[in-house]
């Protein structure tokens, strides 16, 4: 028993060591792949500018995004999974549904991801900096010839680096990959994950400093009184992540009806948009950080629902086209301008003060991503470590809620899991058929919980081979009770991963 303590904390420290170098590596590349972005779509607002100068320029402004969509939209033809957020991919990844080579996606989705993104798209560098990051944990768990489970186990560490390296958010992108990807609260999960995400932070440190990404200037505390306040803002919030979601999943069927052009050419569309837009609007492109930064200088109703309609739209038109870049950033730049439309409105009507709506904006940003994410933890300490302060948990947590619990009333559902459902296909299970292990947290609640493993209808090839219950790690027999916060370990398997997921889930569901 001692030798076997032993082997097992050697293999922990190995692969915490091993999940440092992801951190490492990912900090390197989501690092130059965000300073990338930054300098070419600086230099896109330089050249807009100088247009307005010079008219003819602008033609050629015209031709040059338009090549850079070709030659993203052709990358992402090569391969389909460096197109789009990149974080659908790496859930089905997690849950055994899908396997991808990973040098192909890393290089197309960062030099596509420059390409789209850098030219001022309304797409977000956060989901493709979670795929480039899952693939440097692929990459990294190659190179150490890791096991299956540590393989998973690294892949999820270099997501969270990428999510920590992009916005500088060690424990919202940890948080994010536990909560919303992985759905599993392992030990061996966060603690690699945080571990990652804290090298992969410390990298970005060093290149982009301290200053925290979002670092918005406000002083007051808001009123308890007041929280009345944010349960509307919450309800409004949920109302309008319905939409979202259901525009983002629909809005691709109008693609497909176009006869003439093939998919990898759809980026032409919101690049033929975007001229326009950054000739007069250089502001208000891109992801949307600047912007958010901007918001509270602007206290116009009518100005700001006029930003967030373009925002809105456009956002669905440039992620619809198959084009590399996400959907993270510009959920937040979104949130941030409902934060402000309803604060100013209320400011008008002189229901609040109007030193007040900076922290509706803020508070806005966490309710959309928990809404349309459904990851509320996740936005409630992402948001804070964006702004870089903990004064406003309480009320992020209220408007995070409400909005929640009234997009789940209109019968939303967690977008990337809604985006990873349709794209699905037959050749991504097509799996060699070794044997493979599947880590299961039991939920308070849960159908497994107080049942024997005998009285449950395992999925064929599944076995149980160890319960991690506190401290102590039980061998398990048919009249061994599960417990509620049980983590099992399965032994299936692997070209059953997929379905033995989606089993094990159904038998998550909470009792009647």
């Amino acid at each position: 028993m001692e030798s076997e303590d032993r082997q097992t904390r050697e293999s922990n420290l190995r692969l915490l060591f091993e999940a440092l170098v992801v951190g490492l590596v990912a900090g390197i590349v989501v690092g130059s792949f965000r300073w990338l972005i930054g300098q070419t779509l600086a230099m896109w607002q330089k050249g807009y500018q100088a247009a307005h100068a010079n008219p003819a320029l602008l033609w050629l402004l015209a031709g040059v995004v338009l090549a850079s969509v070709i030659v993203a939209g052709f990358l992402v033809k090569q391969q389909p999974h460096a197109g789009g957020s990149g974080i659908p991919e790496v859930e089905l990844q997690l849950q055994g549904k899908l396997q991808l080579a990973w040098w192909p996606v890393f290089w197309r989705k960062f030099i596509g991801g420059v390409l789209s993104i850098g030219s001022g798209l309304f797409l977000g560098r956060e989901g493709p900096s979670i795929q480039l990051g899952s693939t440097v944990g692929q990459g990294v768990a190659q190179g150490f010839k890791a096991s299956k489970s540590d393989s998973r186990v690294l892949l999820a560490t270099g997501a969270a680096s990428g999510l920590s390296a992009a916005f500088g958010a060690p424990l919202g992108g940890a948080m994010f990959i536990v909560e919303e990807v992985f759905h599993n609260f392992s030990p061996r999960v966060w603690l690699n994950a945080l571990a990652g995400a804290i090298m992969a932070n410390f990298v970005v440190s060093n290149v982009f400093g301290q200053t925290p990404v979002l670092a918005i200037d406000y002083k007051h505390s808001f009123p308890i009184l007041q929280y009345w306040q944010l349960l509307l803002l919450g309800a409004f919030l949920g109302l309008i992540s319905r939409f979202y979601q259901w525009g983002l999943l629909n809005f691709s069927h109008i693609y497909q009806k176009i006869p003439v052009l093939p998919r990898w050419l759809h980026g032409i569309f919101p690049a033929f948009i975007l001229v326009p837009v950054m000739y007069y609007f250089p502001g208000y492109v891109g992801g949307g950080n600047n912007l958010i930064l901007s918001l509270n200088q602007i206290h116009t109703v009518n100005v700001l629902v006029l930003i967030f309609l373009l925002r809105i739209s456009f956002s669905i038109v440039s992620y619809d086209s198959g084009l590399p870049g996400g959907i993270f950033l510009p959920i937040l730049t979104m949130g941030a301008l409902l934060g402000a439309v309803y604060g100013q409105f209320m400011v008008d009507l002189g229901l609040l003060d109007q030193k007040l709506v900076v922290n509706l904006i803020i508070f806005s940003m966490a309710g959309l991503f928990s809404a349309i994410v459904r990851s509320p933890f996740t936005a409630i300490m992402l948001i804070a470590e964006m702004v870089g302060s903990l004064l406003h948990l309480m009320p992020l947590a209220v408007v995070s809620v409400a909005a929640y619990v009234v997009n789940d009333l209109l019968g939303g559902l967690p977008i990337y899991e809604s985006l990873a459902g349709r794209m699905q296909t037959k050749e991504d299970n097509d799996y060699v058929g070794e044997a493979d292990q599947l880590t299961v947290s039991i939920y308070e609640g849960s159908r497994l919980a107080d049942h024997q493993v005998k009285e449950i209808a395992w999925p064929d090839c599944t076995l149980v081979r160890v319960i991690h219950r506190g401290q102590k790690d039980i061998i398990p027999n048919g009249n061994t009770k599960l417990l509620a916060g049980d983590l099992l370990v399965l032994e299936i398997d692997e070209n059953q991963r997929g379905l033995v997921y989606d089993k094990i889930a159904s038998l998550q569901e909470a009792k009647e």
